[in-house]
């Protein structure tokens, strides 16, 4: 069996990256990136690296099984509506020749979809799961990914960045202005309270916070401005399967037993119409937040 990566970081890739441990460039050498102090981190079979040194996060992040959950249920096209609105939006945000960094990648649709409205752009997608990883380089063949856990500073060269994508993801604020342009953009999506209220009760699902949106603004207020918010619901139309993948891919995943759970949805009913509803919203950097 042949050894070492199938795929390589692109030379573009190594213009973002940074060593996480002294902030030096990285080369491609043995397999592996290395920078000029030797601090060495493995490309994986698959292409993307894992730049997390020994202070590994409480948890590695979405699990195989919920990555997988989530590629199902966004490949039957159940939010494509958002993904089309993600796509637009950044093709009016960011040059064709954009590099766009992708914090909480999961399984790359998102940045997958951003990247076919720019012809020439680069993705990036940090994420602290190898399943994910593994995701996002297969998302796209302009999807390179880097295991990074998102709260910590990142290793991204500062000022790189055109677009910053942040769906469904922790928000490093700091970090987000730090790596784009005076000139980039910040997207970001969330849920809103009405999000799949019609499966809350019956599945015992967490709730989303009615103050999460305004929560999100203060947090980002010191190092950006609100450029547009907009509201996007829509309607798909779920199966009993569909449902399972919806909640297996969420954080009500960590909270429900399967057995349990599956039960509920047979007894709730399917196939079921739920409100999908998202606040899409585009920040500016500002320019006192240097």
């Amino acid at each position: 069996m042949p050894s070492g990566p199938s795929r390589l970081p692109s030379d573009r890739l190594l213009t973002v990256l940074t060593c996480p441990l002294c902030r030096s460039g990285l080369t491609r050498a043995d397999g592996a990136l290395r920078c000029p102090a030797r601090h060495t981190f493995d490309i994986a079979r698959h292409g993307h690296v894992s730049l997390l040194t020994g202070r590994r996060p409480a948890t590695s992040g979405d699990s195989a099984a919920m990555v997988r959950s989530r590629a199902a249920f966004l490949r039957a096209g159940h939010y494509d509506p958002l993904v089309r609105a993600v796509a637009a939006l950044a093709a009016g945000l960011a040059p064709a020749d954009a590099t766009v960094l992708d914090a909480g990648a999961g399984t790359g649709h998102y940045l997958a979809a951003v990247l076919d409205a720019l012809p020439g752009a680069l993705g990036v997608g940090l994420d602290t799961s190898s399943a994910a990883l593994r995701a996002t380089v297969r998302a796209h063949p302009r999807a390179e990914a880097a295991g990074w856990d998102v709260w910590r500073p990142w290793p991204v060269r500062t000022g790189c960045a055109h677009l910053v994508l942040n769906v469904f993801a922790p928000r490093n604020g700091p970090e987000f202005r730090r790596v784009l342009r005076p000139d980039g953009a910040l997207l970001v999506v969330t849920p809103t309270p009405r999000h799949l209220r019609e499966l809350r009760e019956d599945l015992g699902l967490l709730t989303v916070d009615p103050g999460k949106e305004e929560r999100l603004r203060r947090t980002l207020s010191g190092a950006f401005r609100l450029e547009r918010a907009e509201p996007l619901e829509f309607t798909p139309e779920l199966t009993g399967e569909d449902v399972l993948s919806l909640v297996a891919m969420s954080p009500s995943a960590h909270h429900l037993e399967t057995g349990r759970l599956r039960c509920r949805v047979a007894r709730s009913g399917t196939p079921v119409r739920v409100t999908a509803s998202f606040a899409v919203s585009v920040y500016r950097p500002l320019a006192s937040a240097q």
